[in-house]
């Protein structure tokens, strides 16, 4: 579908006389149909006004860029009209004489007779027939104002554009234009973006609110629909039943911004060495394949040339060992589950106490697949319906399955995964938490019947001849999913924060290094050593350099980019699937879904941190698009609507939705619910 504006990807950022760098505007993305009218609200500073004036042609985006009707926005053109605040109409001219200056400049080779009669239409459209002789000076603030839209419409603009229009005007002066620009917008057709911070105007004028969240970094928190048919009458738009819902999530987002604006970080002074605060780190890993951004950066020599000296990485038994390890400080930072952060800074901990964690580094992605006994192969089950269909043939037989951890991928998109089937995953299968060198192990003993998890542990079981897989992740959640992360808590982040970019730059650095498949040989022989996987070089092989083999008596499948490390900027920490993450995490009743999501999502993503480490490596400083999420079962996962979407989905445990407040006290953290 081609769209009228397209804004893609756009970053702003501004020089500061310091010689440092000021960043207002991060991976916008919006997309605008024609007639559509669109609104920006935000708090003061969030840098609304400068993307308007970059969609405008008079303010240039420092990465991405405006498409309008198919080609770039790179200067002012009459296709775009800018209304003002401050209405900046020229005092010595009238009326009538300010809004011919529009048209005489744009028409200049139409005949007098066309000109004039536009400018009269445009008169009469604002009302102002009886002050169109009378200068600016002579006329009200209000009157001004529809001065300043008469021209602005007159020249008939492709797209308007409104900052604040009405924000210095009274009430009645307000709602009285408002009305105007309403029926002008909507008898012409006319495509319009609006700055504003009335949540009230947003309401009555908006197809469309884009809800940005505090600068520095601002970015696209939330876009919200407006389902009020048009026309529109003020009235019948406040009496309609979406209007007080959706204003009270307006300024429920605002007020989670007010927050995050408040919340102030505190950050050492103390500097150690080479620029860092600390040098020396224990790192914890799993062995699993995807495991190799950090064997690369400790072998390969990324985490000494950005100047850790001394990084030893901490072999741990289970997920469970590398969450406790970190919660406790023994662990500076670790290879996480997705979910981990989440999991964490909501209390899905031993103590049940808060523990907010950040992640600025997505170290891979993929690599799962869902490995079934070879028994359930040879009584003729391939596809998910035949498991279904199995068990209703034999009610009383209790399925079990190994996962690695309740915040895993593994455990969230097995548990989709079966749900998609129409099988309950609590219900009509049973679940247990395994450590995932154990797997193979458990489903050759018979204590499980199959189980999902990372390489290598579903190529060993096929190997071996006891498994194969029936699906892979990364079919489950098209375009593949996000599946370790980099977690430091967020007290560490604060302590230690250039050791923090340096760690994030070495592991990408390592990140893209593993994504260069002239050099997995050299990794795989990496991983195979006793202190990292300890694992036969042909369990690793499949997918990360070989074909893939299911076990099964269809082919081997060559698969691209099975383990992802690097390309298809796969290690933004992206809010969009992070929030998917949370809405799974919600429906099985693993931690309550935050009514302020926005707010706590800024608070486990650091985004910031991120863009700063690719800058400083000289890399594109480019974030994911924002989309919606599709499944292999054809549901879409609108990320602007993430309750709306809880709430649609069959299957589920009873779903809790909580505003959660994670108040810092000294290095402790405590969780209040309001009242």
């Amino acid at each position: 579908m081609s769209f009228f504006v397209e804004v893609d990807n756009v970053d702003r950022v501004f020089n500061l006389p310091n010689g440092g760098k000021y960043i207002a505007l991060k991976n916008i993305d919006i997309k605008i149909k024609q007639g559509e009218f669109l609104t920006l609200i935000g708090h003061s500073g969030c840098g609304k006004s400068t993307l308007l004036n970059i969609i405008a042609g008079l303010d240039k985006p420092s990465q991405g860029g405006v498409i309008l009707e198919g080609r770039e926005v790179r200067e002012p053109g009459p296709d775009r009209m800018v209304v003002f605040q401050n209405y900046s109409l020229l005092p010595w001219l009238t009326v009538r004489e300010n809004i011919a200056l529009a048209v005489d400049e744009v028409y200049r080779n139409q005949p007098k007779g066309e000109r004039k009669s536009i400018i009269e239409h445009h008169i009469n459209l604002v009302g102002l027939r009886h002050a169109a002789d009378k200068r600016p000076g002579e006329i009200s603030g209000g009157m001004k104002q529809r001065v300043a839209i008469a021209r602005a419409l007159a020249i008939r603009p492709k797209l308007l554009l409104l900052d604040e229009p009405f924000g210095a005007l009274d009430a009645l002066t307000r709602g009285g234009l408002q009305d105007q620009l309403m029926k002008i917008c909507e008898e012409s057709n006319v495509t319009a973006i609006m700055v504003t911070h009335d949540v009230d105007e947003a309401l009555l004028l908006s197809d469309r609110i884009v809800m940005l969240t505090t600068g520095p970094e601002a970015q696209i928190g939330q876009i919200l629909e407006v389902p009020i048919p048009r026309p529109r009458h003020r009235m019948e738009v406040v009496n309609h039943p979406s209007y007080y819902a959706l204003r009270n999530e307006m300024v429920y987002f605002l007020n989670q911004q007010k927050r995050v604006k408040q919340r102030k970080v505190k950050k050492a002074n103390v500097i150690a060495k080479n620029g860092l605060e600390k040098v020396n780190l224990e790192i914890g890993f799993i062995p699993l394949t995807d495991c190799a951004p950090l064997v690369v950066a400790k072998e390969k020599g990324f985490f000494a040339a950005h100047g850790l000296e001394e990084v030893n990485l901490s072999r741990e038994p289970s997920w469970k060992a590398i969450a406790k390890g970190v919660a406790m400080g023994r662990l500076d930072a670790a290879q996480m589950v997705a979910g981990m952060p989440i999991a964490m800074t909501l209390g899905l901990q031993d103590d049940n106490h808060p523990m907010p964690v950040n992640t600025a580094l997505i170290l891979s992605r993929n690599g799962n697949a869902i490995t079934f006994s070879k028994q359930l192969y040879l009584q003729g089950i391939r596809t998910l319906a035949d498991f279904k269909e199995a068990i209703a043939q034999n009610p009383d037989k209790i399925h079990t399955f190994g996962m690695v951890h309740p915040s895993s991928m593994h455990n969230l998109l097995l548990r989709y995964w079966l749900a998609a089937g129409g099988i309950d995953p609590d219900l009509d299968v049973s679940l247990t938490v395994i450590p995932p060198p154990q797997m193979v192990a458990n489903l050759k003993a018979g204590n499980i019947d199959g189980y999902c998890v990372g390489e290598p542990w579903n190529s060993h079981a096929i190997n071996e001849g006891v498994g194969f897989a029936i699906a892979k992740t990364s079919d489950i959640l098209q375009g593949g999913h996000i599946e370790k992360v980099l977690g430091v808590t967020e007290e560490w982040a604060n302590k230690y924060p250039q050791t923090h970019l340096a760690l994030v730059k070495a592991l990408l650095e390592a990140c893209e290094y593993c994504d260069d498949k002239r050099n997995r040989e050299e990794i795989l022989e990496l991983l195979c050593r006793e202190e990292y996987i300890g694992s036969d070089p042909k369990h690793i092989r499949a997918g990360f350099i070989d074909v893939y083999d299911y076990g099964t008596d269809d082919a081997p499948e060559m698969l691209l980019n099975y383990n992802q490390f690097y390309v298809d900027r796969a290690n933004f920490p992206d809010r969009t699937e992070m929030l998917w993450v949370m809405t799974q995490m919600a429906r099985w009743g693993i931690v309550p879904f935050p009514k302020n999501w926005v707010e706590i999502l800024d608070r486990i993503l650091r985004p910031d941190v991120f863009g700063e480490a690719v800058r400083q490596l000289g890399l594109p400083d480019v974030g994911r698009e924002k989309r919606n999420i599709k499944l292999f079962d054809e549901i879409v996962f609108n990320a602007d609507d993430p309750i709306k979407y809880l709430q649609s989905i069959k299957i589920k445990r009873a779903v809790r939705i909580e505003e959660i407040l994670i108040e810092s006290i000294g290095s402790q953290c405590s969780i209040r619910l309001p009242a």
